[in-house]
């Protein structure tokens, strides 16, 4: 007994020994960030190529060096009565404030969803109804409804951004560990208790991944959002600028749409990091 009490102290600090001895493994290369910046790269020289050779026509594809001067021209002087900066905050207004209406109507109905089959039948037809219409389709409707105010602009904005916030919603409170609501009911936690401290935590790396999506949903509406009688806005600025053939000041529009999404999903990348670390961490 006292040989196989001794092997079974000794065994963790074997295995520990073991395990320093171990060479380091070898560091990952960033094999997707390289391929990525490999791609932007090829990409950026057939257009550079396409462009100073002519092989098309500078009108459908200026270079990469006059979207630039057009960005800075923009940026400086305006266009269609607005600088680059007071188009860009414009839009960013309104997709922010869509965000925050479409997030506190849809995260409550994402647990009504998720908790409860009345909620669901109450719910679920609405979100499947509204969910596969584009935008477009439903533009003329609010239109007449609502003018052609700001109001229109951000709800059509937010009904976009809806559905994934709900789907996803009620995907993460459905996705609660039993075991952890079993525990909780046996230490007499009362219903909003369970919702509170353990379906809520529970579900919010969904909810965050429903936001995540949502704002991209609700960032390529933008432009037809902004087709409603808007004065300023990146949608605005680049359905003028196609109006007048001004195909660089579309491009720098397209590029800088295509950029702000970017830093916003890496945003909302790094706050998901931070809120719930947990996350994909089994």
């Amino acid at each position: 007994m006292s040989l196989e009490l001794a092997e079974t102290v000794l065994a963790p600090a074997r295995s520990a020994e073991s395990e320093a001895s171990r060479p380091p493994a070898p560091r990952k290369r960033p094999v997707v960030a390289l391929t990525a910046a490999a791609t932007l790269v090829t990409l950026l020289l057939a257009w550079t190529v396409a462009a100073h050779f002519q092989l098309v026509s500078a009108l459908f594809l200026p270079s990469p060096l006059a979207v630039g001067k057009a960005f800075l021209t923009v940026a400086r002087d305006g266009f269609v009565d607005a600088t680059l900066w007071q188009h860009l905050s414009a839009s960013l207004a309104r997709v922010f404030a869509a965000l925050v209406g479409a997030t506190a109507i849809a995260v409550p109905i994402g647990f009504a969803i998720g908790a409860s089959r009345i909620g669901r039948g109450i719910f679920d037809p609405i979100i499947e109804f509204l969910r596969p219409i584009p935008p477009l389709a439903y533009l003329p409707l609010v239109i007449i409804w609502f003018g052609i105010g700001e109001p229109s602009k951000i709800l059509i904005i937010g009904v976009a951004m809806l559905a994934p916030i709900v789907i996803s919603t009620a995907s993460g409170v459905k996705g609660a560990d039993p075991d952890r609501l079993n525990a909780a009911r046996s230490l007499g936690a009362t219903r909003g208790q369970l919702l509170r401290h353990v379906v809520l935590p529970s579900a919010l790396p969904s909810i965050l991944t429903g936001i995540r999506i949502a704002l991209g949903a609700g960032w390529s509406t933008l432009v037809a959002a902004e087709l409603v009688a808007a004065s300023r806005g990146l949608g605005f600025m680049i359905q003028s600028a196609a109006q007048f053939l001004v195909t660089d000041v579309v491009l720098m529009g397209i590029l800088v749409i295509a950029a702000v999404a970017f830093a916003l999903e890496a945003t909302l990348r790094w706050i998901e990091r931070r809120l719930v670390p947990w996350a994909g961490k089994a």
